[in-house]
């Protein structure tokens, strides 16, 4: 994209860090950079004197609004488990660090946080391990459907349906079902499929020159808890 000389560049980048020292040519040879979905870190952002925009929602938000809606359902002092995202990007920890907020707040005791990679088998094998590991679990707090989904998966298999309360993040089509059934309690919706829309629509700001509002970097895109209807 360098080499074809383009007006800009739109980013979701699948690892936080990785793509910096490219995307800082990007910068220096004039093409303009949003970065949407996951974040790129802002620390390396700035080792590398690089400002780029984050377009999208603040994803510890959300998953602090599925978990203290889940918390609701519980009472203080059950235990939860956390099957987060890939560990090294920026969603995963915020998903992971919200979720945590408000067992917290709520009193809840995580006993378990694995990585399910965002896979629906591995959501599957995490959350089968923790529920045999503890098989007083009361939740499984899942940081994407896909995960949530396998989460379900072994719920079930465990004989533990209805037991055991499951949460994602995202509000993909699969996810919609069990909502309605009640195999999975609550997720989030970021408008994912406007992530893209945001972001070409800052970045056609800034070929133009026309400066856009951010906070400390971030232009917030809305985040909702999404519930049985």
């Amino acid at each position: 994209m360098i080499l074809a000389k383009v007006n800009a560049i739109v980013i979701a980048p699948a690892d936080s860090k990785a793509l910096v020292t490219v995307l800082k040519k990007a910068s220096d040879a004039g093409i303009k950079v949003v970065n949407i979905d996951n974040r790129l870190d802002p620390d390396v952002l700035k080792s590398k004197n690089l400002d780029i925009p984050f377009v999208g929602p603040d994803n510890r938000k959300g998953s602090r609004l599925v978990g203290d809606y889940l918390a609701k359902q519980l009472t203080s002092g059950d235990k939860v488990g956390i099957i987060e995202g890939v560990p090294t990007t920026t969603n995963a920890q915020q998903r992971t660090a919200g979720y945590k907020d408000a067992m917290d707040a709520a009193g809840m005791k995580i006993v378990s946080t694995q990585s399910g990679n965002w896979e629906i088998d591995q959501g599957q094998k995490v959350a089968s391990a923790m529920l045999s590991e503890y098989p007083d679990l009361k939740a499984l707090l899942a940081g994407n459907d896909n995960m949530a989904l396998g989460a379900v998966s072994a719920v079930r298999a465990a004989g533990k349906a209805g037991k055991v309360l499951v949460v994602g993040y995202d509000n993909i089509e699969a996810i919609k079902p069990m909502l309605q059934d009640g195999r999975v309690l609550a997720t989030a919706d970021q408008a994912a499929a406007q992530q893209a829309v945001f972001g070409i629509q800052n970045a056609l700001k800034l070929v133009k020159g026309e400066k856009v509002e951010s906070k400390d970097g971030v232009i917030e895109t809305p985040v909702e808890l999404v519930l049985k209807k």
